[in-house]
């Protein structure tokens, strides 16, 4: 009787991988510019985890590396590129029920920005303010900080962007302990 009910379980886990197919869900990634990080996160859901991620064909720009997730979920793409050109690339991930799915992607990376995103907001109400950070992320989770010292103004002007591209964008308050707060709600810009 253990063996009959043993195997009903693996039969169950079976279907349970099978039900649901591996897709990868993120359907574009943000342009860069030379010489400025860059971060984008390629996203998977279905099928069973842990993924295993590849760039199938086509090459990522110069200065940028993917890598996997801590979870295995994303495809991170992170690194400052070095040259102007549009790169084609396939991502391709496989999930532990050895499905694959693969998504074409196109990345131009510019020689320098054409835009600035002009950013502003309400000073903090704490009397211990030393001052502000700002974040910039490709999906609204992945955070990156763009000001290399904290920013006294309630302002701030970011001309490190692409075209075609879309970003998110965060504050915090820091006090003259240095302790940060949480982040605010996130802004989401477009760049034409």
């Amino acid at each position: 009787m253990k063996s009959s009910l043993f195997l009903f379980f693996l039969l169950l886990s079976v279907y349970q991988c099978a039900a649901s197919a591996v897709e990868i869900t993120t359907t574009s990634v943000p342009n860069g510019t030379v010489g400025t990080a860059y971060s984008a996160v390629i996203k998977a859901s279905g099928g069973c985890t842990p993924y295993k991620w590849s760039i199938s064909s086509g090459e990522l720009p110069n200065g940028i590396t993917a890598k996997a997730s801590a979870n295995s979920v994303d495809l991170d793409l992170d690194g400052t590129p070095t040259k102007s050109e549009k790169y084609s690339f396939t991502a391709s991930v496989t999930d532990c029920g050895e499905h694959v799915a693969r998504k074409s992607y196109t990345l131009t990376i510019q020689a320098s920005a054409e835009h600035v995103v002009s950013l502003k907001w309400n000073a903090s109400t704490s009397k211990d303010v030393a001052g502000y950070n700002v974040y910039r992320g490709p999906d609204g989770v992945k955070w990156t900080k763009i000001n290399e010292g904290l920013i006294a103004a309630t302002d701030y002007d970011d001309s490190s962007i692409s075209n075609g591209s879309t970003y998110y964008y965060s504050a915090t308050t820091v006090n003259i302990y240095g302790e940060e707060s949480k982040k605010t709600g996130s802004v989401k810009v477009y760049v034409p």
